[in-house]
């Protein structure tokens, strides 16, 4: 599989971002990361490759 894509990719990421926290608008936070993580699991299964989803989690990790 080719290197994990990580500069900008999506066609409107405005309108994204903006609907991501509109998702979360009205949450708690302990609701708020449950949806987090109930969409990280939905993507990740969506992409379906677990060497590209590593690499993903190394990547996320290493800018903490």
């Amino acid at each position: 599989m080719a290197a994990l894509r990580t500069e900008p990719n999506i066609a409107d990421a405005d309108a994204f971002y903006a609907e991501l926290i509109e998702l979360h608008r009205g949450l708690g936070e302990e609701q708020s990361r449950l949806l987090d993580a109930r969409l990280i699991l939905l993507l990740a299964n969506h992409v379906g490759d677990l060497q590209a989803l590593r690499e993903a989690m190394k990547i996320a990790k290493e800018e903490i």
